[in-house]
């Protein structure tokens, strides 16, 4: 069987860095083939020139053995590639429907058959198994619910290869369940599916082939069944790494946070919950359960129609983020793009713009403080980026969220929430992230983590409150942790399962 895609010896470099050098990849029709990698090893260019969203320097494309030396989103398209990104491409006031069939044509003679299009659209999301109104505006939505009308809407093409960009990060298991079964039934179909994710367990389990990329090079290709977990950790990062979730001594010290009875007008019922310097606590649920918006209202991002909340046991009133900054708070926010990072301005700039009174004199911004804030937490978080000028746009998606990090830690705040903090991070990454928020804590702040990742939930959370449908359903603490038990907590079910 020949290959549908065939690139050869293709290379990219940006200003300072190599992001591609010499890279050969084939890829077979009816395959799942996983590409693997820390974040900045090249994945997201080598898609971007997949699809002709940039433009190589050098190398071949061979597409049904016919020779490109370089794509362009016209081109990709017309040949049957498809990519749905990590970062969503949706037009936020239109409909679900609207967004899948943009620029394509359901027509009635000369008009748009409204009625054809949105039975269209709610047969495709249909089978994902969720419940979703496809006349519904896509701003409505959960950025779980937006990924899946981004799938749904690169598979109303005739697709012959279809790049999956981290297409699970934001869904839950039932959700991730779902796509795979819509995977395997574009594979029988003869559909080449490259699957890009940092999730080993969904690697080993849909994927027919691997490839790894290191620094810009491509390392080696595997067949699933000939490898492992730790052998294709030590090829991304270059060495072994031990220890999953890093433990610490920790010492829990007096209240930090105190939520009573927190109520808003749409989804939150009576929440209520304490946490404590030295402590990371965690919360879990489905989607839709109310996590986010419960962080959100205590930073002061939403409105809350009723209760108090209490910073070292003094009741503050926090109605936006600019309060909820100034009373030590800070939050990393699921969606990097629209509300965590400042994509067009530099590394530096990110960093320093809510530190911006620390690092002046008066109304003139000390240059020289401005720059040893941003190469202190680009040290401190590892930024893969030339220099400090670099605009955020232009790291890959792990590195941005590090400059978000990076942001929040600058303000000087003692209670840091992380929502989905390691959503698109490598293996490597992650550890980085797991060591540092354990650094945190041991130095006497306290962290909110929200993560839809169990594993990576009860290896890091001293305790874990559960939310259903706006609701706390319990608390578990360390001992008490197993994932039956939290999983039946998140569906509603309060009987104690152990």
């Amino acid at each position: 069987m020949n290959a549908v895609l065939r690139l050869v010896n293709v290379s990219k470099t940006y200003p300072g860095v190599k992001a591609l050098a010499d890279v050969s990849l084939k890829i077979y029709p009816g395959e799942v083939h996983a590409l693997m990698g820390e974040n900045g090893a090249g994945k997201s260019t080598l898609i971007k020139i997949i699809s002709g969203a940039i433009e190589p320097d050098c190398g071949e494309i061979f597409f049904e053995e016919v020779v490109y030396s370089k794509m362009n989103p016209i081109l990709s398209q017309k040949l049957g590639i498809g990519v749905i990104y990590q970062e969503f491409n949706l037009v936020p006031e239109l409909s679900v429907a609207e967004n899948i069939y943009l620029g394509k044509k359901v027509n009635k003679g000369a008009l748009l058959n409204r009625n054809e299009m949105v039975s269209k659209a709610q047969k495709i999301i249909d089978e994902f198994g969720i419940d979703i109104d496809v006349r519904r505006p896509v701003k409505e939505l959960t950025i779980a619910y937006q990924q899946l009308v981004e799938i749904a809407k690169t598979l109303t093409n005739d697709v012959k290869v279809l790049i999956m960009d981290e297409p699970t990060a934001p869904l839950t298991n039932r959700e991730t369940e779902a796509l795979f079964r819509i995977v395997a039934r574009l594979k029988e179909q003869g559909i080449a599916i490259i699957y890009i994710s940092h999730r080993m367990e969904e690697i080993f389990e849909i994927s027919q082939k691997v490839s790894v990329l290191r620094d810009g090079k491509y390392v080696d290709t595997k067949k699933i069944e000939q490898t492992s977990r730790e052998d294709l950790i030590s090829l991304m990062v270059g060495r072994t790494l031990n220890e999953q979730f890093p433990t610490v001594e920790k010492t829990v010290g007096s209240e930090a946070l105190r939520v009573e009875g927190l109520c808003t007008k749409e989804l939150l019922r009576n929440i209520s919950f304490t946490l404590h310097e030295g402590e990371i606590l965690g919360f879990a649920g489905l989607v839709g359960a109310g996590r986010t918006e419960t962080v959100r209202a205590i930073f002061g991002a939403d409105p809350i129609s009723a209760g108090r909340i209490f910073v070292d046991n003094r009741e503050v009133k926090i109605d936006k983020p600019k309060t909820g900054i100034r009373n030590g708070i800070a939050l990393i926010p699921e969606d990097r793009k629209h509300q965590g990072a400042l994509l067009e301005m530099s590394i530096k700039d990110n960093i320093s713009f809510i530190s911006v009174a620390d690092i002046s004199r008066g109304t003139i911004i000390d240059r020289k403080k401005d720059r040893n804030l941003a190469v202190k937490y680009i040290d401190t978080l590892k930024i893969k980026t030339p220099d400090i000028n670099q605009k955020v746009k232009n790291l890959s998606g792990g590195n941005q969220q590090k400059v978000v990090l990076a942001k929040s830690l600058a303000s000087k705040s003692n209670i840091i929430i992380f929502d989905e903090p390691t959503r698109g991070i490598d293996v490597g990454a992650k550890q980085e992230i797991y060591a540092l928020m354990n650094e945190l804590v041991s130095q006497g702040m306290a962290i909110i983590m929200i993560s839809s990742e169990m594993p990576e939930l009860m290896g890091m959370s001293d305790r874990i409150v559960v939310m259903h449908e706006g609701k706390i359903t319990g608390e578990v603490s360390k001992e008490e942790m197993s994932q039956e038990y939290i999983l039946k907590l998140a569906s509603g079910y309060k009987e104690e399962i152990k």
